[in-house]
């Protein structure tokens, strides 16, 4: 198959659909626009292709005779962030968020390139059903960011209205050099959970400190406590991370405000760690602002979660195998845990069904290499960055490629 995926006018044709997708970027929740577009791409295919699936969903069916359903998995929304790459297809979008603040929109973690590489290989896959017998469920899913998607499309009847997988394959792309497939077995993504907070004070002026009770001195101390979970309460040997990663209150420098809220993050790989975590966060929080002699206790509440991301160690053995052959072993990496998440998980459990999960890079071959062989890795624009765009190739073939060498292991083959 190597060579035959994408002809020269189809990659031209993917990469004006990925400069489309990234130059018009949609908040979770709002992927409107780019949810239509996935839907044209599966309906002239030839799938069956329905829209509002969990929200913005997209699920494309072919079946093709006996044989497995395979899903492949995609996501599409993108983050509020203002693009900084300098592209000719940079985003320029401004939306309101759920909150009601405008923002800028980016797709800083290459959501874009996801759903061109999926929409890219079910247009393979349904072009070449003659090699292939058994049911092909493709799903580009919205609110990745926001942890619930797929949550959402199961919870719509994804595998009572659609046909059950009998495996889930899922990829991402990363900073890691271009034409690269990065892999793990088991734990490969960290779960995610996300607690807002809101601390009580008693409003006053800023000059009658003794007059008033500071939410935002309480806040501030809750966040420096913080930090020792991780290096006191969690063993060596296990991993979390606990991030803080909004504090607001008040709005003006004289004024001490009735609240203050924080926005807190935790990542882990280990169920009782989770727990422990959790449950430190909330003992923190409420004990701080007893000290600081809140009127009345906070309020937290847990607001997003994405389950620990276990790529199947038997399924993941036999598909990187596949990637070995098509690929060649030099261009595949051995990954490290991930502190990130995702919730393309949340599928697999819900079928019953093992997940397949890997990730492909999509910088400068030259630099990425570079900058891993002199240990300075952090200097590459990640997922999240203001300045994370993929190179276009080999970044779009190879993730088309990748989609296609696992869909057709998985599926039956026709003799």
């Amino acid at each position: 198959m190597a060579g035959d995926v994408l002809d020269e006018d189809t990659r031209a044709a993917l990469a004006d659909f990925y400069r489309d997708l990234h130059e018009h970027p949609e908040l979770s929740l709002q992927e409107h626009r780019t949810a239509a577009k996935a839907a044209e791409a599966l309906t002239a295919a030839g799938f069956a292709t329905t829209e509002g699936v969990g929200g913005t969903g997209v699920v494309g069916v072919l079946a093709n005779g006996e044989g497995p359903v395979v899903m492949l998995r995609a996501d599409f929304d993108a983050l509020p962030v203002e693009e900084k790459t300098g592209l000719p297809y940079a985003s320029t979008v401004r939306a309101t968020d759920a909150d009601g603040r405008d923002v800028p929109v980016m797709h800083a973690c290459g959501h874009d390139m996801h759903a061109t590489c999926l929409a890219g290989a079910a247009a393979y896959l349904a072009r070449t059903a003659d090699r292939w017998s058994g049911t092909l469920l493709v799903v580009f899913q919205p609110a990745e960011e926001l942890a619930r998607g797929a949550a959402d499309m199961v919870a719509d009847g994804l595998f009572t209205r659609f046909p059950k997988p009998d495996i889930v394959l899922g990829q991402h792309v990363a900073p890691l050099p271009a034409g690269f497939v990065g892999h793990a077995s088991g734990p490969v993504m960290a779960a995610s959970d996300t607690a807002a907070v809101v601390i009580h004070g008693q409003g006053g002026h800023g000059s009658r400190p003794e007059a008033a009770i500071d939410p935002v001195l309480i806040a501030a101390s809750t966040v420096v406590r913080l930090q020792g979970i991780v290096a006191r309460e969690v063993p060596p040997a296990e991993a979390a991370v606990v991030t803080v990663g909004r504090l607001q209150a008040g709005t003006k420098d004289n004024i001490i405000p009735d609240t203050a809220e924080l926005g807190i993050n935790v990542r882990s790989y280990d169920a009782r760690v989770r727990d422990r975590v959790r449950a430190a966060i909330e003992r923190i929080v409420n004990a701080e602002s007893e000290a600081g002699a809140a009127p009345r206790p906070p309020e937290t509440t847990w607001t997003h979660s994405a389950p620990l991301l276990v790529s199947d160690p038997d399924a993941t053995a036999v598909t990187v195998a596949a990637f070995k052959e098509h690929f060649g072993e030099q261009r595949l990496l051995p990954m490290p845990l991930v502190a990130a998440s995702e919730d393309v998980g949340a599928f697999g459990e819900a079928a019953g069904a093992p997940t397949v999960f890997w990730f492909w890079g999509g910088l400068d071959q030259a630099t990425a290499i570079a900058a891993f062989q002199s240990g300075d890795v952090d200097a590459l624009p990640g997922n999240h960055s203001p300045h994370f765009a993929p190179e276009i190739e080999p970044t779009l073939s190879t993730g088309v490629e990748a989609l296609v060498v696992a869909a057709r292991l998985w599926l039956a083959e026709r003799v």
